[in-house]
C-alpha cells in the first residue's frame, strides 16, 4: 500500500513538473494570441511569483508542520534573498537610472557621495546570487542557535520570530541604511546583462523557478524521508522523549531552521527580478504571517500542500484584488478561521478525508451486497 502511494506521488511529480515547465512555456509561446491555449506573458510572469512563493512555502512547512516550530518571522529571510539580488540590480542600472549617475538613484536624492562599502562586492553577479542563499542562512544560524541553545520554544519563539520581523522592518525602513527607505529598490533594467523587460528574460526566470521549485521539493521531501525527518517529526510530537532518547533536538531545530531560511532567500532571490520591486512592505509581521496561512490551507505536515497553498492563496488574491480589494483582508482573515475550526489539517487533509469517506463507502457498499449463489444442479 505504501509503495503504491509512493509511486502515485512520484508519478504525480513528474507530471505536474512536465506541464509546469515544459508545456506552459510552449503555450506561451504559441503563435497567434487570439487562441484560447495561449498563456500571455503577464500570466507566465504571475505564476512565476507564485511558484517562487511556494519555494518558501516548502521552506516553512519543513520547519512547521514537520518539527512544530512555528516561525512568525520568515518574512526576513524573504526579504534578504530579495535585497541581496536587488542591490545587484541596481548597481547593474549604471547610468541609465534617472539621474544618469553611477550610484542608484534613492542614494542622489540623499546627498550620498560615494557607494556604501557594504554595496560594493554586489557588484559581482555570482556573488550577489551566493549571498541570496549565504546571508539568510547565516543570519538564521547565528539567531536559531541563540534562541534553541537558550530553550526557547513554543508560543515564545513564535513571539521573538515575530519581533524579529518587526525589527527588520524598521531598520530596512531607515535612509540611512541606504536600503531605498520605504520606496525599496525597484526600476531594474537588468539581471546578468539580460534586459528584464524582454519576453525571453521573464521567461527564462519562469522556468529557472519551475527548476528550483522541483530541486527544494526533492530536497525537503528527502529531508523528511530520512532519519533526519523521523527526529523532527518526533520533537514535534513528543520533545520531552526525544530529550531522553539521547538525540539533541537543539541542533536538529537549528538545521530545519537554517534550511527553511535558505530557501526563503532562494525564494526572494527568484521573486524580485519577476516582479520588478522588493520593499520593507515585503519582509514585515504582516507578510509573515501571511506565509504561516498559506502552508495552514495547504495542510501542514504536507510537502504537497504547502505548494498549494501558495499558489491557490496568491492566485486568489490577485483575482480578488482586482474585483474587489478592499475585502481581501476580511477574506484572508476568515480563510484562516475557516482552516482553523472546519478543517485544521488543510485542503490536502480534507481532500484525503473525503476521498477515504468514499472509499470506505464503496467498500461498505460491496460488503453490504449478498454473496453470490449456485443453485445445486439435479442431482
Amino acid at each position: 500500500m505504501e509503495q503504491g502511494k509512493e509511486s502515485g506521488e512520484g508519478l504525480s511529480f513528474w507530471l505536474v513538473g512536465f506541464v509546469l515547465l515544459i508545456v506552459l512555456p510552449l503555450l506561451n509561446v504559441l503563435p497567434g494570441t487570439e487562441s484560447p491555449l495561449h498563456v500571455s506573458d503577464f500570466t507566465l510572469n504571475l505564476f512565476g511569483k507564485f511558484l517562487a512563493f511556494a519555494i518558501l512555502a516548502l521552506g516553512l512547512d519543513l520547519i512547521w508542520g514537520y518539527t512544530g516550530i512555528l516561525s512568525l518571522g520568515h518574512g526576513v529571510f524573504f526579504g534578504l534573498g530579495a535585497y541581496a539580488i536587488g542591490m545587484h540590480m541596481m548597481l547593474s542600472i549604471g547610468t541609465e537610472s534617472v539621474y544618469g549617475s553611477a550610484l542608484p538613484d534613492f542614494m542622489v536624492w540623499n546627498q550620498v557621495k560615494e557607494l556604501p562599502l557594504f554595496w560594493r562586492p554586489f557588484s559581482s553577479a555570482w556573488l550577489s546570487v551566493a549571498a541570496s542563499i549565504l546571508v539568510p542562512t547565516i543570519f538564521a544560524a547565528i539567531f536559531g542557535f541563540l534562541a534553541f541553545r537558550s530553550r526557547i520554544k513554543g508560543v515564545y519563539f513564535s513571539i521573538i520570530t515575530q519581533a524579529l520581523a518587526l525589527s527588520a522592518w524598521l531598520v530596512f525602513n531607515r535612509n540611512e541604511t541606504n536600503l531605498g527607505g520605504t520606496n525599496g529598490l525597484t526600476d531594474f533594467k537588468t539581471l546578468f546583462g539580460f534586459r528584464l523587460g524582454e519576453p525571453g528574460t521573464q521567461r527564462a526566470l519562469y522556468v529557472a523557478t519551475v527548476f528550483f521549485l522541483g530541486a527544494a521539493y526533492l530536497l525537503c521531501r528527502w529531508i523528511v524521508k530520512s532519519r533526519t525527518g523521523k527526529v523532527l517529526v518526533a520533537i514535534r510530537d513528543s520533545e520531552q522523549r526525544v530529550l531522553f532518547s539521547g538525540y539533541s533536538q537543539a541542533n536538529y531545530k537549528l538545521f530545519v531552521f537554517v534550511v527553511s531560511a535558505a530557501l526563503a532567500g532562494l525564494a526572494g532571490a527568484l521573486y524580485v527580478p519577476q516582479v520588478g520591486i522588493i520593499t520593507p512592505a515585503q519582509i514585515g509581521v504582516l507578510p509573515s504571517i501571511e506565509m504561516v496561512i498559506w502552508v495552514a490551507v495547504g495542510g501542514r505536515g504536507t510537502l504537497v500542500g504547502a505548494v498549494l497553498g501558495a499558489v491557490g492563496v496568491n492566485l486568489g488574491r490577485s483575482i480578488l484584488t482586482n474585483h474587489f480589494p478592499e475585502l481581501w483582508p476580511f477574506f484572508l482573515g476568515g480563510l484562516f478561521i475557516a482552516v482553523v475550526l472546519f478543517f485544521p489539517d488543510g485542503c490536502v487533509g480534507l481532500l484525503r478525508k473525503l476521498g477515504g469517506s468514499w472509499s470506505s463507502r464503496k467498500a461498505g457498499d460491496g460488503l453490504d451486497k449478498p454473496l453470490a449463489t449456485s443453485e445445486p444442479g439435479p442431482h
